[in-house]
């Protein structure tokens, strides 16, 4: 417990998945969280289920491919806590398109929410995190950003250089003691990936999993749990791999 004790955490895609286990098990930890998503009422119900437990938390709708809503998201986060310790850039979005059937305007929206939002984010977290010293902006990738999987272009594309703007990052910002580094989960039973579930896809999941199960979203939590600790206090530039082995065949 207090692993978080007197850190403000912004975490996006908050509602659902790993951004509410995320949200859920920091706040335990001791965090102050700013939880972010466009699903309102969800993102009120983690809240919610936070402020229940004796947490301290506050929802903000926001689209994070959006300049305007990350100034507005960072500005709340200083108005209730003061600070800025730990970004989460959680909010993602899938694709299945083939590449002869994806439309631009397809490829644009995966590419602005998955990777342009980040980078928006550091934009304004980052000289909060100057103010105190430092801090760790954790970037939520993929496996998918390491090797291939199928039909997953823009996705692929755009989790791919989340990986590589992490290092760059990490290094830029290393002498404002500001650590930065990719998470990779693998397959984790989120809503995101459940509609692949109902189509059929969960032995094959299971078959490229070494390990005898699909992931949960609070595996991938204690990993970010880590880095957004002060234990990580010599990490940055690297990315942390929770996929039960996949990625080791």
């Amino acid at each position: 417990m207090n692993r978080l004790a007197g850190k403000v955490v912004i975490i996006t895609g908050a509602a659902m998945g790993q951004g509410a286990a995320e949200a859920k098990m920091f706040a335990q930890e001791g965090a102050r969280i700013v939880a972010t998503d466009m699903q309102e009422v969800k993102l009120q119900e983690v809240v919610q289920e936070i402020t229940n437990a004796g947490g301290k938390a506050i929802a903000v709708k926001h689209d994070v491919a959006s300049d305007a809503d990350w100034q507005n998201v960072v500005e709340k986060a200083v108005q209730a806590f003061g600070k800025v310790d730990v970004l989460v850039n959680n909010a993602g979005v899938s694709t299945d398109k083939k590449l002869d059937q994806f439309e631009l305007e397809h490829w644009n929206k995966v590419l602005n929410i998955n990777l342009t939002g980040c980078v928006l984010g550091m934009k304004y977290v980052v000289p909060e995190m100057k103010k105190v010293g430092g801090g760790s902006i954790i970037h939520i990738s993929s496996i998918a950003g390491l090797v291939a999987l199928n039909y997953t272009n823009a996705y692929t594309a755009s989790k791919g250089a989340l990986r590589a703007l992490a290092k760059a990052s990490a290094v830029e910002l290393a002498h404002d003691n500001i650590r930065v580094n990719s998470v990779h989960p693998g397959i984790i039973v989120t809503p995101m990936i459940q509609k692949a579930l109902d189509q059929g896809a969960q032995q094959m999941f299971e078959m490229g999993t070494p390990l005898p199960r699909l992931g949960k979203p609070e595996d991938i939590a204690y990993g970010v749990l880590f880095l957004a600790s002060d234990e990580s206090s010599f990490v940055t530039g690297t990315e942390i791999v929770i996929d039960g082995g996949w990625t080791a065949r």
